[in-house]
This record gives structure tokens, C-alpha cells and sequence, in this order.
């Protein structure tokens, strides 16, 4: 393969010593982080490519970090697939959004660890479902590429069928890594804000009405209520409960911090009719309801309770107390056990057993506000539960699927350990080929920063407009794991080189700061591309790409953060994306995001892209085959007559939204 270019020192001896023939390339590698993927790490002989003279785009020099492009991914899990988040909460894998801290793991030595780690990317699409079932219970939705960490290794979810290069994949013979099933967060109700008042007040509060009598004056009854926490989400949620119950608080600091405990604040009424009501409020009830239980198991931990060394413990001196968490744990079918130690101060626990397992589903089932005390970091990832695999099924539908990439390369899903996921003519040049190659083998400039200093840093040097994205995606999938853009945008801003970028991918989000920062030294130009609005089209032709609506939102984060962003919609596919509902409901959607222009642009035919997309429109679309042989017939463009037919098409719709030219908004590419 014609690596030769790619280096930068061809005397350098290989590096990969099992590919001693290919020059240029230092090894190829597969990591479970990217399923299906290969990365060939070489070192660039160059990083800034030259536009050839003539050509009509507006730059003058490109960067491509990578060649091929990953988007084209394998997605995972159902969407109502719960998530652990890094305050030990849980949220559907549907809802998540980049940034997010979320729950991943990290291999040290012999043992596995629970880290706090970053939702870095966040895609779906549409695939066939299988459900796989474990023996205490605990159920996955997932495609039969995704891969769960079994004692055994990563497992996919099926297999490829017999014979040479059968892949890894579930059987009963495996039992799955994490926590396993736990249980549904469900929202507040009345019996359950009633419950977590009493066991936080009872439990830490300061509630009293006394008589005191002075000199000169008739004595009266003074009402206090006060509770001082260090930890402000417990009095927040109190505040806001008892706020529910008609009882308003005073907010107030209650002790400066020091170098040995933390400062705290606090909540107070001396009203005597609201101290009235919280008295009543926290009367034992009669008949606790499960509700009111898991309420009561909430305060009660929130003021008094511990997870510290893996152990999770509420302590208290009262025999009443002691009593109802008893009562309240055995109600919420979570195994507890009274440990008195003989203290002087009659100081008694409450210990929950069953491991990390019955801690998180304690966590779940009451639902804490300290957070600080259900977060499992640093928790080497050992469980007591049954996590064999009893089933695997193949529920003959598909159903939308998601799928992140995080920092660790892993998440926890529902319980266990869960795998993430992580131009076309370049590949050719290669000696790959640009279909499943394209999307599948890509090539990475692991030195393309450290090159591009260097060429910026020639006297030179003109500082003309370098554009990125205009052959692959920087901000693929593998950028997550490479993390070259930083670089990349600090070496064209500290040489005062004007640059634009052009995505799909929402891992973008993670340089928004970074690129702000830089606008202030040198013009930025951003751009997002979104082809295609409708759903179903969407996950036929980009299944490996965020969606419209997420890549909407990541021009929203741009413009927030006042840079500039216009969006491509393009390639306008004839006789499939062209027509009226679709480009009225695609551009109102990028103007109603903030978008600052909108380019219109119809589908490129070059070779490479040509063969591949040909073979899906026979396969999909036949009727459309002998439209496209007339567009496309006599080269990779369309003729005049149709880019002026779409120009016209568009024009009222970008007026009416104000992103005309006339309006500072733009609709180059159509005409001419």
C-alpha cells in the first residue's frame, strides 16, 4: 500500500514489526473501544494541503486529520437503556447529551475499577433487536454488534455464524460484569416528600417550642425549627418539601468552614404555625405507605447515613428511629441488620448487605438528594448478583438504538459493564477500497500537529485561510480517542492563520470554549453539515451519523457561545431530498437553531462516492436509477438547469427566514 507519503523519515526502521514491508505506517490497531474499526497510526509528511490553482473553493489550503471516516458506526443499546451517572443516578442512554459525566471503567493491574468518565459523543439509527436476558433479572435491548464484558472478555451479542473468523459472542456460558439489576427512580409524590421530611427532621433537625420567663415581662412560648446540613442539595430538598406543605424557611449561613470540617448553612422558622405544621408533618403515620418508606429511607440517609468503604450504614441513638429504618428497609425488600457496639452513647447502626449490588438499588429505590453518597468511583467491580446469561433473542424488529463514545470507551448499562462505540477516492489512493473500507480502516496522522507547527512556523508562510472537514470529519468518532483537533486549533491561532471547520459530529462540543478563545486572534469560520431531515432517510444513508436534530444542537452551542455557524444543506439528494416539505421543514429548523447562513448545495458524484452510492440507489430506490444516469451522465455535477431550478426552489424559503443574501445569510453553490 502507498504509505511512503505518510512519513516523515523514510530511513526510520519499522515500528510494527509484523508489517516489515509497509513503509509509513507505525501499526494498525484495534481497540474495544471502536467495534469493527481499524486505526493505521502513521506519521504525515505533511499536514497543510494545497487547493489546486483554479479550483473554485474559498480557502486556499485544507487539514485532514484522518483519512476515512468512522461515522459510519455500530450502534448498541435500546433507548430506555438506563445509564449510571457519576452522582450514581441513572438516566436513559435516549436523553443523554455530550458532556455529560457518566460512569465508566478503568483496568488497573489485575482488577477493574468504576471511574468517572465523559460522554464525548451521542448518535442513533435504526437496527435489527435482540434481547438478552441474566439470571437476576436484569434484561438488554441491543443490536448483535454491540459488545458487554463478560468474565470471559468483550462479547458481542451474536455471532457471524461458523467457521473461520466466528466472532466472540454471548452464550450461557457467560456470566457479565457489574452490579446488575436494580431499581426504577420513580417521581416524588405526596406520602414520599411526607416520609423524607420526617427522617430528615427526625433524624438531624433541631424542632422545639419552650416556655422562658424575664424580668419585666409576661412569659410566653417560643416555637424554633433549624436544620444545618453541609451538604446544601439535602436542605434544598427540604426547603422545597416543606415549602410543598405550606411552611416557608429562612436560608441562612450557619458556620464558616476550616482546615478540619466543612462550612455549612441552614434552614429556620420561628413562626408558630409552621412549626406547628412540621410537627404534624412528621407524626409517625399509622399505615406508612411503600412510598412514604422509601421517603422516610431518603431523609433519614440524607441526615445520618454513610457509604463509605463499601459499606452503606444510617446511624442514631433513638430506639424509635432505629426501629422505623428497620421497618422501612424490610418494607422496600432491602436486606438490613442492627449492629449495636456497646458505645456509652448508646450510638446504634443500620447496615445494608448485598454489595454494591443492593447499594445501587438502595440509590435508585429512594433516591437520596446528597448525591455525594452514592457514587461508586474508585468501587472495584466485584458483585454478588447472578449475572449469567440465560437468554439471548432475536425479537425479529428494529427499533431505534443509541450508542456514545466516552472517555474509558465503556458505560454502565443497566448494571453491566457495556462497549461504546466509536473522502471515499483518498482510500482508493490507499489501495482500500471506499465502501466498507472508507468506513472501516482509518488512517490517523498521529503527528499531524507537531507537522503543522512546523509548516506555519516557515517565514513563508502567508497565513492564508485553512479549511478543515472539507474531506473527512475531524470530529469523527476517532477524534475522541486522539484528541488532535486541540492541537490543531491552537496551532492555527497562535500563527494568526484564518480558519473555518466543517462537521457532523457533535464531539465538537468538547473545543466550543477552545475555539471562542481562538476567534479572538483570528477569523473562525464553523459550519455543520446536515443532509438530510427525514428520520427514516437518514438512517438508511448516514447510520453512523448524529442525528439532524443532535447536530441542530450543536449549532445552537456555537452560537451560544458567539461564534459564528452557518449550515450546509447538502448534498440535496435529487428526487429524495428535493422536495418542497422536506427543504421547508430542514430550513426552518437550522433558522429556528440560530443558524447565521445556510448553504444549499446538490449531491456530488465524484468517483469513489459514485460506485458506493449508485449500488445503495439500485438497492433502495430502482426506480430512481435512470433519473440519476441522465443528472450524472456526464460527469460529477449536475447540469445548470437543475442547480437553477433548486436555487429557485429555495430562494422564498431562506427569505422568509431572513437567511437570504439579502439578509446576511447565504445560498451559495446553486447558480452557475
Amino acid at each position: 500500500m502507498r504509505w511512503d507519503a505518510q512519513r516523515l523519515d523514510l530511513e526510520e526502521p519499522e515500528v510494527l514489526p509484523g508489517l516489515p514491508t509497509v513503509r509509513g505506517l507505525l501499526r494498525s490497531i484495534e481497540v474495544p473501544e471502536f467495534p469493527g474499526l481499524t486505526f493505521h497510526e502513521v506519521r504525515a509528511k505533511s499536514a497543510l494541503n494545497a487547493v489546486p490553482k483554479g479550483s473554485a473553493m474559498p480557502f486556499a489550503y485544507t487539514v485532514n486529520t484522518f483519512r476515512g471516516c468512522s461515522h459510519a458506526c455500530v450502534y448498541c443499546m435500546a433507548g430506555d437503556t438506563n445509564v449510571l451517572m457519576a452522582d450514581g443516578s441513572q438516566r436513559r442512554i435516549a436523553d443523554l447529551r455530550v458532556g455529560d459525566r457518566i460512569i465508566g471503567t478503568d483496568k488497573r493491574d489485575d482488577y477493574r475499577f468504576y471511574v468517572e468518565t465523559e460522554v464525548l459523543a451521542h448518535w442513533s439509527t435504526v437496527k435489527p433487536a435482540h434481547r438478552v436476558s441474566l439470571a437476576d433479572g436484569t434484561q438488554l435491548v441491543a443490536s448483535g454488534d454491540h459488545r458487554f464484558l463478560t468474565g470471559r472478555g468483550w462479547k458481542h451479542v451474536t455471532g457471524t455464524g461458523p467457521g473461520l473468523g466466528q466472532r466472540p459472542h454471548l452464550t450461557t456460558n457467560d456470566s457479565m460484569l457489574g452490579f446488575g439489576r436494580t431499581a426504577p427512580t420513580t417521581p416524588a409524590c405526596p406520602d414520599y416528600r411526607r416520609g423524607y421530611l420526617t427522617g430528615m427532621v427526625r433524624g438531624d433537625a433541631h424542632l422545639t417550642v419552650y416556655r422562658y420567663q424575664r424580668a419585666g415581662r409576661v412569659h410566653g412560648d417560643v416555637h424554633r425549627f433549624r436544620l444545618a446540613l453541609a451538604d446544601v442539595a439535602g436542605l434544598h430538598r427540604t426547603r422545597a418539601y416543606l415549602s410543598e406543605e405550606g411552611v416557608a424557611t429562612d436560608w441562612f449561613e450557619f458556620s464558616p468552614g476550616s482546615d478540619r470540617r466543612r462550612p455549612m448553612s441552614a434552614i429556620r422558622t420561628s413562626a408558630a404555625a409552621s412549626v406547628a405544621r412540621i410537627a404534624d408533618v412528621v407524626e409517625w403515620p399509622v399505615a406508612p405507605s411503600l412510598a412514604w418508606h422509601r421517603g422516610f429511607l431518603a431523609g433519614v440517609f440524607d441526615a445520618e447515613g454513610s457509604s463509605s468503604q463499601h459499606v452503606l450504614r444510617i446511624t442514631n441513638a433513638d430506639d424509635e428511629m432505629l426501629a422505623r429504618t428497620m421497618d422501612a428497609f424490610a418494607a422496600c425488600g432491602l436486606d438490613a441488620v442492627l449492629e449495636d457496639r456497646g458505645l456509652p452513647n448508646e450510638v446504634r447502626t443500620v447496615r445494608l448487605r448485598g454489595g454494591l449490588g443492593e447499594h445501587m438499588r438502595f440509590v435508585h429505590l429512594v433516591d437520596p438528594a446528597i448525591r455525594r453518597k452514592c457514587q461508586v468511583q474508585g468501587t472495584a467491580i466485584t458483585s454478588t448478583a447472578d449475572l449469567r446469561v440465560e437468554r439471548v433473542e432475536d425479537l425479529h424488529l428494529e427499533m431505534p438504538m443509541y450508542d456514545i463514545t466516552t472517555g474509558t470507551g465503556d458505560f454502565i448499562a443497566n448494571g453491566v459493564v457495556s462497549h461504546n462505540c466509536f473522502a471515499r477516492s483518498t482510500h482508493e489512493w490507499l489501495e482500500l477500497d471506499s465502501g466498507k473500507d472508507f468506513d472501516q480502516q482509518i488512517v490517523v496522522k498521529t503527528n499531524v500537529v507537531d507537522v503543522l507547527r512546523r509548516e506555519l512556523s516557515r517565514p513563508g508562510w502567508k497565513r492564508e485561510h485553512v479549511a478543515l472537514g472539507t474531506n473527512t470529519d475531524p470530529y469523527q468518532r476517532a477524534e475522541g480517542r486522539y484528541r488532535l483537533m486541540p492541537g490543531v486549533i491552537d496551532a492555527l491561532a497562535r500563527s494568526g492563520t484564518p480558519f473555518s471547520i466543517l462537521t457532523k459530529g457533535t464531539l465538537a462540543r468538547r473545543d466550543v470554549p477552545r475555539l471562542a478563545a481562538a476567534s479572538r486572534d483570528v477569523p473562525i469560520g464553523m459550519g455543520v453539515s446536515m443532509a438530510i431531515w427525514d428520520d427514516d432517510l437518514h438512517s438508511a444513508l448516514e447510520p453512523g451519523v448524529p442525528t439532524p436534530r443532535a447536530r441542530l444542537d450543536l449549532v445552537r452551542a456555537i452560537t451560544d457561545a458567539g461564534l459564528p455557524c452557518g449550515v450546509f444543506l447538502a448534498p440535496v439528494l435529487p428526487g429524495l431530498t428535493d422536495r418542497m416539505d422536506h427543504l421547508e421543514a430542514a430550513i426552518g429548523a437550522i433558522a429556528e437553531a440560530g443558524a447565521t447562513g445556510v448553504t444549499v448545495l446538490p449531491l456530488h458524484l465524484r468517483p469513489g462516492a459514485r460506485e458506493w452510492f449508485t449500488a445503495w440507489l439500485a438497492r433502495e430506490h430502482p426506480s430512481l436509477v435512470s433519473r440519476y444516469r441522465q443528472l450524472y451522465g456526464r460527469g460529477a455535477y449536475v447540469p445548470a438547469e437543475y442547480r437553477s431550478w433548486l436555487a429557485a426552489r429555495v430562494a422564498p424559503v431562506l427569505a422568509r427566514h431572513g437567511l437570504d443574501r439579502q439578509s446576511g445569510g447565504t445560498a451559495r453553490g446553486l447558480a452557475g
